[in-house]
């Protein structure tokens, strides 16, 4: 199977531009990418031996929320993305937590800045965006909680 891209752990934010293609933003790079942002999350969860909907169902029970939850790319390097609104809407973006250096609101305007330095503006209110922060967050919580108790 085939991939056009896969997340990996220099990626910053998968930026919806229509509804067949997306840009990809990684700390070096930037690419277009011919399909939608949602096929990027789910072929790269496939990439790594699942599914979106895989991912999903793993999300809901560890946090217990329903929508617009955050997805677990890879596990073992810690990959997790989040919705910027529902995935099933075109101009869905995702962003990787673990990148996020710090997010501010100028002149009525939403910022994400990543440790590379770069920053990317949304269009989403900052409580959205700090709520799927604190949801990916928590998700980030569970597993690190859940991976400590294993190798006690």
């Amino acid at each position: 199977m085939k991939y056009d891209y896969e997340i990996n752990s220099s990626t910053l934010a998968i930026i919806s531009i229509d509804d067949f293609s997306c840009k990809v933003l990684e700390e070096e790079a930037e690419y277009i990418v011919n399909k939608p942002s949602f096929d990027v999350i789910d072929d790269s969860c496939k990439y790594f031996g699942s599914s979106y909907k895989g991912r999903y169902e793993g999300t809901k029970s560890l946090i217990g929320m329903n929508y617009k939850l955050p997805i677990i790319i890879e596990e073992s390097r810690n990959i997790i993305f989040f919705p910027t609104s529902s995935p099933q809407v075109n101009d869905c973006c995702w962003i990787s937590l673990n990148k996020i250096s710090d997010y501010y609101v100028e002149n009525d305007n939403v910022y994400i800045f990543f440790k590379n330095h770069s920053k990317l503006k949304l269009n989403i209110s900052f409580f959205t965006l700090e709520n799927q922060i604190l949801r990916a967050s928590r998700l980030e919580s569970v597993l690190r909680h859940r991976k400590n108790n294993e190798n006690k």
